[in-house]
């Protein structure tokens, strides 16, 4: 079984930045096909500046932890210094994330990064290109997930969700 930091559970389970933003300036969203977790990133920007970030993810006790902790760090920043972040700096924060798990903060910096990239584009009046995935590579990434022996729909991080 994993174990987490109290730092990090206490952010799990009672997150401060979750949620869905109306009138966002810049979104993001960032998806790992291996472990399912997908990542939403919403921020609010006055003057280059980001004044609020809100999350919503389908992700485990890292992922959303680490999240949460990401828009502590980010709130206040200017654009171009939150673009920098790296996960060590989130980690850090939280105390200790096991590091078999160190991806899902990732992910969380990824779709930081890509909600700032909308923000910019906007702001800049941009027309962003569309990323083309080659079909192969979508079919082996939903072929690994999909078929792999090792996701049990009824635990998260080896913890049972069913009723004793």
């Amino acid at each position: 079984m994993l174990r987490y930091s109290k730092k990090t559970m206490e952010r799990f389970m009672n997150p401060q930045h979750v949620g869905e933003m109306k009138d966002y300036d810049g979104f993001g969203e960032e998806g790992n096909f291996k472990c399912g977790d997908v990542m939403d990133i919403y921020i609010k920007v006055k003057d280059d500046i980001i004044t609020d970030i809100s999350f919503l993810t389908y992700g485990c006790v890292a992922a959303i932890a680490s999240t949460d902790m990401l828009c502590d760090v980010a709130k206040g920043m200017h654009v171009d210094e939150a673009e920098k972040l790296n996960a060590k700096k989130v980690i850090d924060a939280l105390e200790d994330v096991p590091a078999v798990k160190t991806h899902c903060s990732i992910m969380g910096l990824l779709a930081l990064k890509r909600a700032i990239k909308d923000y910019k584009n906007k702001r800049d009046g941009v027309t962003p290109e569309l990323e083309v995935v080659p079909l192969e590579e979508v079919r082996e990434a939903n072929k690994e997930n999909v078929t792999s022996p090792k996701i049990d729909p009824h635990t998260i991080d080896g913890v049972s969700l069913q009723p004793k």
